[in-house]
């Protein structure tokens, strides 16, 4: 078994549904710290996070970064296997976790010990930000250890997020930048009544429905070179007492944008306000930011990264800032330079998540191409 697939296995069977960390960075703090590491846990709440930095020679700072929480398995009874007992089958290991994103750590640590055996002096220092708070709040973890980074003057000048970043195949995209989430939580406010006496209520429904229109099929921007276009989803719609006789008095909805450079957080807010008001409706709404958008250029981290794709796996990967949120968003206004570069990323949060093994030592290879590149 190699080093990285049995790494990936110890770090799968340690359950860490956020924010629980599960002894994970116990585990990886022990592979770092025989290799000359200096670890400082930081606890914030209830989330762990720790910060290691081996220095070598002058130079840049390579930072790997990356999370030990999961989000939750779902029913039990779905899975083929037990979601905290790695199984490996069909030449991929099942596990929550095992995509997003404990093989990403592992290959991280595997890479570092191979890099460390192989160079006993080298240009920089390499480091470690790893945080149990990623899939939830994100609030007490990167975000609060580079506020710690930042009062201290501690430079960080390239940041490699494990994220899962490929599509299809391994090494298709490397991510440079990420849109931001914008949350709401709105009520719409009616009138309660019988359905054969509408005069007397005030359908919530019905009130939301010409404003739900024009917000789902509004054209919000046309995106930017390095960005999608602004999108519009709502994610849950619920209103009613379950009787059929009854016009509901209230209404509640969450929708979420994922949104480009294009626009501002308070244009973004004023747009959705002004369309509600303009229907007339009574509501309250409560806003949720989970991340902001960024862009990091491509430069010397980026262009190794897409040579030591390009090596391995014989593929030029696309530079991208699709998909979700990552905490890159809370490192990039360091300075550093930003990628994300992971495995494919098809069933994380899904039932039997899994990765391909024979991407595992190929992440691994990649990564330590990588550390040999700029340092």
């Amino acid at each position: 078994m190699s080093s990285t697939l049995d790494l990936t296995r110890q770090l799968v069977s340690r359950a860490s549904v956020s924010p629980v960390d599960g002894g994970c960075q116990e585990l990886l703090i022990a592979r770092l710290k025989p290799l000359g590491f200096v670890v400082e846990r930081m606890r914030f709440g209830e989330v762990d996070n720790f910060w290691a930095l081996r220095r070598g020679g002058q130079g840049p700072v390579l930072c790997f970064a990356g999370h030990t929480d999961v989000v939750p398995p779902g029913p039990l009874e779905q899975w083929q296997s037990d979601p905290f007992q790695p199984v490996v089958r069909d030449g991929k290991l099942f596990g929550r976790g095992a995509a997003d994103m404990k093989s990403g750590l592992a290959a991280m640590v595997t890479a570092t010990e191979e890099f460390v055996a192989a160079h006993a002096q080298f240009d920089g220092s390499i480091a470690f930000l790893i945080t149990s708070d990623e899939e939830g709040p994100s609030v007490d973890g990167t975000r609060r250890v580079v506020e710690v980074l930042r009062e201290r003057g501690q430079r960080i000048d390239y940041c490699l997020v494990g994220e899962p970043s490929s599509l299809q195949v391994f090494g298709d995209t490397i991510r440079i930048g990420r849109r931001g989430s914008l949350s709401g939580r709105l009520t719409v406010h009616g009138v309660q009544g019988h359905v054969a006496y509408p005069d007397r209520a005030d359908n919530p429904i019905h009130r939301l429905a010409p404003a739900l229109v024009e917000l789902t099929t509004r054209v919000w921007d046309s995106g930017s070179e390095h960005f999608q276009p602004t999108t519009f989803q709502v994610s849950n719609l619920n209103a009613g007492t379950g009787a059929p006789n009854v016009i509901p008095g209230e209404l509640k909805a969450r929708f979420n944008l994922r949104w480009s450079t294009a626009q501002t957080l308070e244009g973004l807010k004023k747009t959705i306000t002004a369309i509600l008001d303009r229907h007339q409706l009574r509501y309250s709404l409560e806003w949720f930011v989970s991340g902001m958008p960024y862009y990091s250029p491509p430069g010397k981290l980026a262009a190794a990264a897409v040579a030591a794709v390009r090596e391995i796996s014989g593929r030029t990967p696309e530079l991208s800032t699709g998909g979700g949120t990552s905490d890159g968003r809370f490192i990039a206004p360091m300075g550093a330079e930003v990628i994300e570069l992971g495995i494919v990323n098809e069933t994380i949060h899904m039932i039997d998540e899994c990765c391909r093994i024979e991407e595992l030592e190929t992440l691994q290879r990649v990564y330590q191409a990588v550390l040999t590149r700029l340092l």
